[in-house]
């Protein structure tokens, strides 16, 4: 009689474990499923929506035809400037890229020192971030004004030039102009993500390299720079997928003039797509921007892999 209570015991034991297991599962389930449900609906359904979209002649206002890869082909071989904006696209990447970072990176030092109301600095450098992209650009259309422009202005005030630059129309500085409003809209940002990589940090492991003699120079060197890899690598990617996705400042700024020189990638899907009325279309050419980013994504987190652990 005991060693048979002894086993239902056992068995009614285990059958608990099991279920109580099973139960963990499920809750899991539950506290990811808004996750789920959220990369279903706004990245794998319209993910899947874009490729059916991209095999079909799908006009905005009438039926749509399966083509197969045709769409794709025409990309390929006959459409010179998807190429020449992509190609505008990289160049913008390749500058704007380096000059957030540094002014980035020099201000995330600046905000990390031990100073009195260095949180109001903060704040500041951080203010433009949070003002949209099309109210940004429309307010240094306006700073940029040729005849009623503050930046104008000021330059013929400190008698750096004779007549006012026309700086959204110029072929010479438009660029410039461009890349100038777009870091003082996105620097802070990085800023802040910097500067969280540089807080993350231990300050023990300071205090010991002060203790053997380290400089400033050479923490930041051989402690802060290795140990921010990681938050270097997702600024990048951010920086790099951001810029390539540009269209609003390209948009409201310059309308892709001056003659058709600023027309960056995401400005001519939309031209397809909405002005020449052809989804399917732009449908592919977002497809390769994807594999593109991707690829470049990819590569950046290779580059900047971290394999310590700590």
């Amino acid at each position: 009689m005991g060693l048979a209570a002894f086993r239902t015991s056992s068995n009614k034991q285990g059958d608990s474990g099991a279920g109580a297991s099973v139960g963990r599962r499920y809750v899991g389930l539950f506290f990811t499923l808004p996750a789920i449900i959220f990369t279903l609906v706004f990245f794998i359904l319209p993910l899947g929506m874009t490729i059916f979209m991209s095999l079909h002649k799908w006009s905005l206002m009438g039926e749509h035809n399966f083509i197969g890869i045709q769409n794709y082909i025409d990309l390929l071989t006959r459409d010179s400037q998807f190429w020449n904006s992509l190609w505008f696209t990289t160049r913008y990447t390749l500058l704007i890229t380096p000059a957030i970072f540094i002014i980035a990176f020099l201000l995330a030092l600046l905000v990390n020192l031990p100073l009195r109301m260095i949180g109001v600095f903060r704040t500041i450098y951080f203010l433009p971030a949070v003002i949209g992209l099309g109210t940004s650009s429309l307010l240094w259309v306006w700073l940029l004004n040729d005849r009623v422009g503050a930046i104008n202005a000021i330059l013929k005030l400190l008698g750096l030039v004779d007549r006012p630059i026309i700086w959204l129309a110029d072929p010479n500085y438009v660029m410039i102009a461009i890349i100038v409003s777009i870091v003082w809209k996105t620097v802070g940002f990085t800023m802040i993500l910097l500067l969280t990589g540089m807080q993350a940090i231990p300050a023990e492991l300071y205090e010991s390299a002060r203790v053997d003699g380290a400089n400033y120079w050479e923490q930041l060197r051989y402690i802060m720079l290795p140990l921010m890899r990681r938050t270097f690598a997702l600024a990048l990617v951010l920086s790099v997928i951001g810029s390539y996705l540009a269209f609003d400042q390209f948009f409201i700024m310059t309308a892709g003039g001056p003659q058709n020189q600023t027309i960056s990638v995401v400005y001519w899907i939309y031209k397809k797509s909405f002005t020449d009325f052809n989804l399917g279309y732009g449908a592919s050419m977002s497809i390769v921007l994807l594999v593109i980013l991707v690829v470049l994504s990819v590569i950046q987190m290779w580059l900047l892999r971290d394999d310590t652990t700590y």
